[in-house]
């Protein structure tokens, strides 16, 4: 099973911008496998809130889907040679503060954005990483 650990993070006033990153490693990263094998995508969770679909990459069109509430200032990409996953954020809210996490899973589960709204069919996660927007 692939393992994923996210990064980047951290508290910023509203307005701001922050990268996370999500680096894959394991078995299958070290037997060849890149992170375009995989459904990739961000979720996150606030405090009292359901978990959301926040961003998603489907590798074989190079297709990137994105919650309403985010799009135009999120911005989702992977690097293959060194098995990253970024999730570029602009003009951050107070309402973008939760913990961010990134999933990964078959790579058809990303077609046409399915993933946003199944996120129990990614079955690797990462630890999370806070974000927190100030007002």
């Amino acid at each position: 099973q692939v393992h994923l650990m996210e990064s980047g993070g951290g508290s910023v006033q509203a307005g701001g911008s922050l990268r996370l990153a999500c680096a894959l490693s394991g078995n299958p990263i070290s037997r060849g496998i890149t992170i375009s094998n995989y459904c990739m995508g961000w979720f996150r969770q606030a405090p009292g809130k359901e978990r959301e679909g926040v961003a998603s990459v489907y590798s074989s069109t190079e297709t990137t889907y994105y919650a309403d509430s985010v799009k135009g200032r999120f911005t989702i990409s992977q690097d293959i040679a060194s098995n990253t996953l970024y999730l570029q954020m602009n003009s951050l809210k107070p309402e973008d503060t939760a913990i961010y996490y990134c999933a990964a899973g078959s790579v058809g589960l990303c077609r046409d954005g399915y993933s946003l709204g199944a996120p129990n069919r990614l079955n690797s996660w990462g630890q999370g990483t806070q974000v927190t927007v100030a007002s």
